[in-house]
């Protein structure tokens, strides 16, 4: 009895925390829609059962991130590194960065929009990439090796790359290391690195538990900017979504009955590695009590459920409103409207990120409530703000992305070797993890339907919005870091100002020790 309570009363949390992260977006879409940028109602209400079936998602999914998705990656990797054997380390975790990739949703929806390069090459591709960088992030754990000097060196090897590359797939190939760190990654990868940093036992092994998704983020987009030199892409390809007619309720329940079989299959498949690899490491080295089994069968079985509603409800419902929105406001008489308009959703839609959900609270129990869930959530949401205000104005003016994306991140990497250690590793992951379903689902469709309306090179100037959403966190979270530095250098100093004027005696003790 007590036990369903407690169950209970977990739902309710996860339910109440989907609310406050959605219903911001769906005031917004909804103010728009009754005011300066109308839609149909056939749009209208795709969007709102989308919102349901997001916020009915988003509740299943974190429940069973941390019932599942966190216990599984934490034991996978305290039991990886007991082994003390450098190959079985770099062989599992290679293998782990190829498997979780491969099942990674929004890898999918990338691979089908880049030209030239067959599908199951470029899964291969990134997958081999992030395999590699796991590899690199978890050697670099287990030897304390700083991480600025780690991201500097591989930053500026993609910028290199990025000169050889043509200017049509750059922007793919920035937006490629954002889809691959998302709702499926994340979890296991954070969680592995607080399991192979319970192995260490000095001061700085619960800063270096960090890190894991920043270098992985890079990995991708070294491999995508190496295969466009290979294949020397010349056109971007773009299939904009199908924007919904319906006449009735029942083809309306028509196009959620069609979404939900191939999310049903694509989940499945993208879930299936991670639970095979999961189930004959437990039978050979983790070998767990059946009720901690079953507890993650349990968190499994839920995270699959979140995932296919999540993305039905963004990919059917959210994608087609964000694309014909984009339209409205980008053909209006005021489309520099888009701006303003972009940086506040973009300040509440990351909220929705399922993954960033998960960071949060890794973040404010790794550092003891030091580093709160709240502050964290603040400097994401002003930095995805900050990004998609200049997002849209790549939109309107064509300026390249790469104009943004190289002193963004010479800044971001500049004052991490002044930054503690904690919030340069939390910021990079921050990065990778702000960029999820919702940017890709309904942003980039927002942007791609502005710059239809507006005449623009979407392959050029819409896609980008990615890499953007990505870079922004990185400066404001080490901001927070910088912020944070001072204000306990300044607590220090008046604590010791107050020891000394306690010692120094006043002017009437002066007085009585005369006397």
């Amino acid at each position: 009895m007590r036990a369903k309570k407690i169950f209970n009363d977990k739902l309710k949390e996860k339910l109440r925390e989907a609310l406050v992260a959605v219903m911001p977006i769906i005031v917004i879409v909804l103010f728009l829609c009754f005011s300066i940028a109308p839609i149909s109602t056939s749009i209208l209400l795709c969007f709102l059962i989308g919102a349901v079936l997001l916020i009915l998602g988003m509740m299943f999914f974190t429940l069973g991130a941390e019932l599942a998705m966190t216990p599984m990656g934490g034991k996978v990797g305290t039991c990886m590194t007991k082994s003390k054997k450098l190959s079985v380390i770099i062989s599992l975790s290679f293998l782990l960065g190829l498997i979780i990739t491969v099942s990674e949703p929004d890898l999918q929806v990338l691979a089908g929009q880049v030209p030239s390069i067959p599908n199951s090459i470029l899964i291969g591709a990134v997958a081999g990439g992030v395999g590699l960088f796991l590899v690199l992030a978890l050697l670099r754990m287990l030897f304390g090796i700083p991480l600025p000097p780690m991201l500097v060196l591989f930053y500026i090897l993609a910028f290199v790359l990025a000169v050889f590359v043509p200017d049509d797939f750059l922007s793919v190939a920035f937006d490629s290391g954002g889809v691959t760190t998302g709702p499926m990654t994340v979890p296991f990868i954070m969680a592995l690195g607080v399991g192979v940093s319970s192995i260490r036992n000095d001061r700085h092994a619960a800063d270096d538990s960090f890190g894991l998704v920043a270098l992985c983020s890079i990995g991708p987009i070294i491999s995508v900017l190496i295969l466009g030199m290979i294949y020397h892409p010349a056109e971007g390809s773009y299939t904009p979504p199908v924007i919904p007619s319906v006449e009735d309720s029942v083809e309306l329940w028509s196009l959620f009955h069609h979404g939900f079989p191939t999310y049903i299959a694509e989940i499945a498949v993208s879930l299936l590695p991670i639970v095979l690899f999961f189930g004959l490491f437990q039978i050979a080295v983790l070998k767990l009590s059946k009720r901690t089994l079953s507890k993650i069968l349990i968190g499994l079985a839920y995270t699959y459920v979140g995932l296919v509603l999540f993305m039905t409800g963004v990919n059917v419902g959210f994608m087609p409103a964000g694309n014909y929105l984009g339209q409205m406001l980008g053909s209006s008489e005021k489309p520099w409207v888009l701006v303003p308009i972009a940086m506040i959703m973009g300040y509440f839609i990351v909220k929705a990120e399922p993954a960033v959900y998960v960071l949060n609270k890794q973040v404010e129990e790794i550092t003891d409530g030091a580093i709160s869930a709240k502050s964290m959530g603040t400097c994401l949401s002003v930095g995805v703000a900050i990004s998609l205000g200049i997002a849209m104005l790549r939109v309107l003016t064509g300026i390249s992305v790469m104009w943004f994306l190289i002193p963004g991140y010479a800044f971001a990497l500049g004052i991490s070797f002044f930054v503690p250690k904690i919030y340069t590793a939390i910021a990079f992951d921050s990065g990778g993890v702000a960029s999820g379903p919702m940017t890709a689902a309904f942003l980039l469709p927002l942007a791609q339907g502005a710059c239809s309306a507006v005449g623009g090179n979407i392959v050029t100037d819409a896609f980008g919005i990615v890499a953007m959403v990505a870079m922004t966190p990185l400066i404001t979270i080490q901001l927070l870091g910088v912020l944070s530095q001072r204000q306990t250098s300044f607590g220090k100093k008046q604590v010791q100002l107050a020891g000394l004027s306690s010692t120094v005696p006043s002017a009437d003790e002066n007085i009585i020790i005369e006397l």
